[in-house]
């Protein structure tokens, strides 16, 4: 794999890294329920392909964020 291509994942996942950390903090703050949070996270490949046949990227994450 090219360093180009390592280099804008990781830059995709960090700014999702800190993105969505701030979100789930908001969250938290807004919402006073006492149990813990049930996230997902997902990944999707949002590809067009056109024509030809690929296989699609999906890779899921689930947990809990106790309070």
């Amino acid at each position: 794999m090219e360093e180009t291509s390592r280099d804008d994942i990781r830059r995709l996942l960090k700014t999702f890294g800190v993105g969505a950390d701030e979100a789930i903090i908001r969250h938290l703050e807004r919402v006073q329920h006492p149990g813990p949070l049930h996230l997902k996270f997902v990944l999707e490949d949002l590809t067009d392909y056109g024509r030809q046949s690929a296989e699609r990227l999906h890779f899921e994450v689930k947990g809990e964020v106790r309070r």
